[in-house]
C-alpha cells in the first residue's frame, strides 16, 4: 500500500511538473531548440496570414452581431495564394508589423522611435483611425507619444496597436516586459490607454507562447501585464470568467462583452453606434477564440471570427498565437492551404516575405535573448525568463462621454450661420473632395470667437486628417463654431458631415 501511494505521488509529481501551466520563477533559465525558436516564429507568421485570410470576407459586415453558426465561412486550399493575387490588401495586419521589423531589421534592437515613426507615417499603403490620426500628426510635426495621445488623436482607443503587435511578442521569447518595453515605444505612435493596451496584451501572449504550452494559463498570464484599474482588463477578466463558469458556450461571453463594455466613447466611427473597433472589445473576441477553442486550430479561428466586428484581425491574432504555441509543423495542413506557395512572395508594400519575416524575426529573438541576459548555444537557446509585471495606468476621455450626433452635411460654403452646441468637447466630421489630389485646404476654426486652430487639410487619402477638428478641453457650457477657408478653390470642396458632442461626467 506504501509503495501504491508513492507511486501516485511520483505519478502526480511528473503530471504536474509537465504541466505548461506551472509558473516559472522570475529569472529561470530555459532552455529553448533554436529550432523550436524558429519553427513558433513561423507559426506565428502563418497564423496571421491564415486568420486574414479566413475572417476577410467578414470584416465589418457583423457589427453589434455575432455570425450565427448557419452562416458558412468559405475556406479553400487556394484561398491564401488567390487572396495574396486578388485582394492584397486583406494583410494589412502582416505588412503594418512588417514596417516595424524592417526598422529593427536595419536599425538593430536600438532604433530610436522617431525612426518607426517616420516610417510608418511615410510609408505608401492607406490607412484608417488611430494610424492614420497618428500619421497625419508625425507628418505635421507631432512626434510618439503625442501623435498616440487621446487629446491629439480621437481614435486612440482603437484595435491599431492590437494588429501590429505580433512582432513585438515573437521577437522576444519568454520575455514579456521586455516585450512591454518595446510596445511602450512603438504602440504609443498610434495609441494610448486602452488602445495601447490592446497591442501589449496580444505582445504578451505570444511571448509566453514560447515557454507555455496551455492556452488557457497563457490568457491569464498574459493579463497580467494590464493594469487592474483598467476597463481593458475588467473585460478580459470578464471573458475568462465566463469561461470558468462554462467553458462550452462562448456566445455567453459574447454577450457579456457586449453588454457591458461595448460602449464607444472616442472613435467617431463608432460613438452611438453598432460599429466598434475598440481594442478592448475586438481583444476580447481574440481570446474568446482561443479559450473556447482549446486549442482545436480551426475551432479558434472561426469562434474570433464569428464573434464579428473587426472579423479578419481578430482571427488573424488569435491564429498567430496559437500558431506560436504549437509551432508552424503542427498547424494542420488543411489550413495551412497554399501557404507554401506564397511564402517567398513579398507582402504589398514591403520588401519582405513571409519566409524573410521569420528570419529577420528569428535574428531579433536571438539577439534580444543574449540582450536580456541569456545565452545562444550551437542548438541550444537559454531564456533568462520574466515574471510580468502591469504596464502603467492610462485612460483616454478621462471624465468625458459623448452626449449627442448632430447632422451637419453641408460644404463649408454653406455654412452661413456659426455652429451652436453645449459642452466640453467636440468632433467635426467630414473630408476634403475634388479632382486635385494634391491640394490641402487651409482652414481656421474658430471657438466663441477665438482662433483656436489653423489646419491643414490635405485631399489625398493616404495624408489626410481623419477628422476635420476635434477639442476636448473646451469649458463647460454653450459655444459657437465658425470655420474660415483661407485657399478656396474650383472644384474642391471642403465636407462637414456631422458633430459628435462631448460633455464632462455627470452632465446630462
Amino acid at each position: 500500500m506504501r509503495r501504491f501511494f508513492v507511486f501516485v505521488l511520483l505519478l502526480v509529481s511528473i503530471v504536474v511538473s509537465s504541466f505548461a501551466g506551472v509558473a516559472y520563477k522570475d529569472g529561470k533559465q530555459i532552455k529553448i531548440s533554436k529550432e523550436k525558436i524558429r519553427d513558433k516564429i513561423k507559426g506565428g507568421w502563418a497564423g496571421k496570414v491564415i486568420g486574414c485570410t479566413y475572417g476577410f470576407p467578414t470584416e465589418f459586415r457583423y457589427c453589434g452581431t455575432m455570425l450565427q453558426d448557419y452562416i458558412p465561412i468559405r475556406w479553400e486550399k487556394d484561398d491564401i495564394s488567390r487572396c495574396f493575387k486578388k485582394t492584397p490588401h486583406a494583410f494589412d495586419d502582416v505588412y503594418m508589423n512588417l514596417t516595424f521589423l524592417e526598422v529593427f531589421a536595419r536599425l538593430g534592437l536600438e532604433a530610436p522611435v522617431d525612426s518607426f515613426a517616420l516610417s510608418f507615417a511615410n510609408a505608401k499603403y492607406g490607412l484608417c483611425h488611430a494610424n492614420q490620426a497618428a500619421r497625419y500628426n508625425i507628418l505635421k510635426g507631432i512626434m510618439p507619444p503625442m501623435s498616440g495621445y487621446w487629446k491629439n488623436n480621437p481614435h486612440a482607443d482603437d484595435i491599431d496597436y492590437q494588429i501590429e503587435a505580433d512582432y513585438a511578442g515573437l521577437m522576444t521569447p519568454g520575455m514579456i516586459n521586455s516585450c512591454a518595453i518595446v510596445s511602450d515605444s512603438i504602440g504609443h505612435i498610434m495609441n494610448y490607454g486602452d488602445g495601447w493596451y490592446g497591442g501589449v496584451y496580444v505582445g504578451a501572449m505570444y511571448s509566453l507562447a514560447f515557454v507555455y504550452d496551455d492556452v488557457e494559463y497563457i490568457v491569464k498570464e498574459a493579463l497580467k501585464v494590464i493594469p487592474l484599474q483598467s476597463k481593458f482588463y475588467k473585460c478580459m477578466d470578464a471573458v475568462i470568467k465566463c469561461y470558468e463558469k462554462d467553458p462550452n458556450d462562448w456566445k455567453q461571453a459574447w454577450y457579456v462583452v457586449e453588454r457591458n463594455f461595448s460602449t464607444d466613447l472616442g472613435c467617431p466611427d463608432g460613438v452611438f453606434k453598432p460599429y466598434n473597433i475598440d481594442a478592448t472589445v475586438n481583444s476580447a473576441y481574440v481570446i474568446i477564440g482561443l479559450l473556447y477553442g482549446n486549442g482545436d486550430y480551426g475551432k479558434t479561428i472561426d469562434i474570433s471570427t464569428r464573434c464579428g466586428q473587426d472579423s479578419d484581425c481578430n482571427p488573424s491574432t488569435s491564429a498567430g498565437i496559437l500558431g506560436t504555441i504549437i509551432g508552424y509543423d503542427k498547424i494542420p495542413e488543411y489550413w495551412k492551404g497554399d501557404i507554401e506557395s506564397v511564402s517567398d512572395i513579398n507582402f504589398i508594400f514591403t520588401s519582405t516575405s513571409l519566409n524573410k519575416a521569420c528570419d529577420i524575426t528569428y535574428d531579433l529573438a536571438l539577439k534580444m535573448i543574449e540582450r536580456e541576459g541569456g545565452s545562444i548555444g550551437e542548438k541550444d537557446a537559454v531564456v533568462i525568463y520574466q515574471v510580468p509585471k502591469p504596464v502603467g495606468f492610462e485612460e483616454c476621455f478621462e471624465g468625458i462621454r459623448p452626449t449627442s450626433i448632430v447632422s451637419i452635411n453641408k460644404t463649408i460654403s454653406q455654412i452661413e450661420q456659426p455652429i451652436c452646441f453645449e459642452g466640453t468637447g467636440a468632433i467635426f466630421r467630414g473630408r476634403i473632395s475634388g479632382k486635385d489630389h494634391d491640394y490641402v485646404a487651409e482652414v481656421e476654426c474658430y471657438i466663441d470667437g477665438k482662433l483656436v486652430e489653423k489646419a491643414l487639410l490635405p485631399d489625398l487619402y493616404t495624408t489626410r486628417r481623419p477628422e476635420l477638428f476635434w477639442f476636448f478641453d473646451l469649458k463647460p457650457g454653450k459655444h459657437t463654431a465658425t470655420f474660415k477657408w483661407l485657399n478656396p478653390q474650383n472644384g474642391m470642396s471642403v465636407n462637414f458631415t456631422e458633430l459628435v458632442i462631448y460633455d464632462s461626467l455627470g452632465v446630462k
